[in-house]
């Protein structure tokens, strides 16, 4: 009995002291931000968030302005398809190189192999694309180039780890026949590996369709193009009935880059039946193929994409002028405590930005998740709720950081709440989707027994839904970390702001060394979320 109790009880203890350290943590950073010591109100913006509020029922809709947000939207939409083709063309090719199977052994020459592929991808991946976006810019101009390469980039590293993982999980019996008959690892691994894989390849491929769209969002925010540029512009000059607008249009694309998404993911976790011997033909899996490479080749031909200037000569002088200015790095000590304080605000940041969207979810959630046979009211609650998730994660932080500017003075808190709202539509989303597949059995006996809606959730679905929603918030927080250093960019504080006093500047060495903070920073806090997400399992 005591072998069985004792596992029990250390996963017990180990789950109350990350908790009671979450909680510790989460008062640091709110004391980090000012909110119990400092005045973080400021009255003197409630009239122009007023302003702002109202030009939500009176959009521009003028022709000249939507002519200009047609234009604004193909932009987004060829810079989300570019980018996406190239992450998924660099993830494939990644994914044999990290893939577990490929390298056979753990120990030895092949573990350490497979170590080093691994960590030279956290490089790519711990840079958010809007970095990844300034430094191409000082490298490629105001080219095209700039904005597929920021979202290709980074989701391709990001995409040939989760392909990784997916290859490791499939049957390996095709693959070592293949190696029982002599193929090569990569060969057998092509072969072997990939085709059972396929189906999930395909899904997670459609979701980063959807996720760059947000993304060039972002890009355009510091000066790509597209909507978040247009955006930009419009809050500058405090026209806030075309800021509504914009926010209208983006959170269409993002409807329609989700149902897309999803409708192609049901498709493939729910196949067509056989018909006789062979499977039969999926019009709808079909017609997304066909009219993603169309996407992709349109997207080409719009962005007027040269593969020539990735070669040229002023290419590679800059690179060169580059790569020498910024070695070796700056490691003077007065650089070195500015960022400690930055890093520190930084993870003050991200924590106060999980814990509002987590509190958030939470407490949406019940609402937004989806009922088998809800009452009328119950389903239009839900829709409302919904939408008003797809809303605020559709619109991106720094957008949410300017408008939160109105009421609360400059500092951390601002980036915070932002990061924080638009991590409530994500997390919000997920969390639903989680209580959605729970076992349903329990709340109905509890119902059957005459207990009220609310002891059905503490009792009946709170208990089961603990762990999910923690491991999505903890995953969030990973992706929180990197975001954050997008919203210092535009002077919320953190390593993005030092970041981007280095870039203007020119102090390259600078650059360096806050790009290697950032990118340790980043690693740590993926450690630390694992460690959390196995204690909470």
């Amino acid at each position: 009995m005591s072998a069985v109790v004792a596992p029990a009880l250390r996963r017990s203890r180990a789950r109350w002291t990350w908790g009671l350290g979450a909680v510790v943590v989460v008062l640091w950073s709110l004391a980090g931000a000012g909110v119990f010591s400092g005045d973080v109100l400021n009255p003197a913006g409630v009239r122009q968030f007023a302003r702002f509020a109202a030009g939500a029922v009176s959009p521009d809709l003028s022709a000249q302005f939507r002519d200009v947000l047609l234009t604004s939207t193909l932009v987004t939409v060829a810079y989300a398809a570019a980018g996406t083709a190239l992450a998924l063309v660099l993830g494939a090719a990644g994914a044999v190189a990290l893939a577990r199977t490929t390298w056979g052994r753990r120990s030895g020459w092949a573990g350490s192999g497979w170590a080093l592929a691994r960590g030279a991808v956290a490089v790519p991946r711990g840079l958010h694309e809007a970095v990844w976006g300034l430094l191409l810019v000082n490298v490629l101009g105001l080219d095209p180039w700039v904005g597929v390469l920021a979202i290709g980039i980074p989701y391709g590293a990001v995409t040939a780890k989760v392909f990784a993982d997916l290859l490791d999980e499939v049957p390996r019996g095709g693959y070592e026949a293949l190696l029982a008959a002599g193929a090569g690892r990569g060969t057998a691994a092509l072969y072997g590996l990939l085709p059972p894989a396929a189906g999930g390849l395909l899904a997670y491929a459609f979701y980063r369709l959807e996720c760059a769209v947000r993304s060039a969002v972002v890009l355009g925010l510091i000066g790509a193009g597209g909507l978040g540029y247009q955006l930009s512009l419009s809050f500058s000059s405090v026209r806030w009935d075309q800021v509504w607008s914009c926010v209208y249009a983006l959170t269409l694309l993002c409807v329609v880059a989700v149902v897309a998404g999803r409708a192609v993911r049901r498709r493939l976790a729910d196949p067509p039946p056989l018909r006789g011997e062979e499977l039969r033909r999926d019009v709808v899996l079909t017609g997304a193929g066909v009219v993603t490479l169309a996407l992709v080749a349109w997207s080409w031909w719009y962005l007027v994409l040269s593969p020539a200037t990735l070669v040229g000569d002023r290419t590679r002088d800059q690179v060169s002028f580059l790569a020498g200015q910024a070695w070796p790095p700056d490691v003077s000590g007065s650089l070195l405590r500015t960022l400690a304080g930055a890093a520190v605000d930084t993870v003050q940041m991200s924590v106060i930005a999980v814990a509002v969207a987590t509190a958030g979810a939470v407490l949406l959630s019940g609402l937004a998740a989806r009922s088998p046979h809800p009452a009328p009211l119950r389903w239009v609650v839900g829709v409302l709720v919904r939408c008003a998730l797809l809303v605020v994660r559709a619109v991106p932080p720094p957008v949410w950081a300017l408008v939160l500017l109105f009421v609360l003075r400059p500092g951390i808190l601002p980036g915070a709440l932002a990061l924080g709202i638009h991590t409530l539509g994500v997390l919000g989303r997920l969390t639903a989707e989680a209580l959605e597949e729970l076992d349903p059995r329990p709340a109905r006996a509890l119902t059957a027994l005459g207990a009220n809606p609310a002891a059905v959730w503490w009792y009946g679905v709170a208990p089961r839904a603990v762990g999910p929603v923690l491991a999505h918030a903890l995953y969030r927080w990973e992706v929180a970390i990197r975001d954050t250093v997008l919203v210092g960019l535009l002077g919320a504080g953190g390593l993005g702001a030092v970041l981007a006093t280095s870039l203007q500047t020119f102090d390259w060495p600078a650059v360096t060394t806050t790009l290697v903070v950032l990118v340790l920073l980043t690693l740590a806090v993926d450690l630390v979320s694992d460690r959390a997400r196995e204690a909470v399992r």
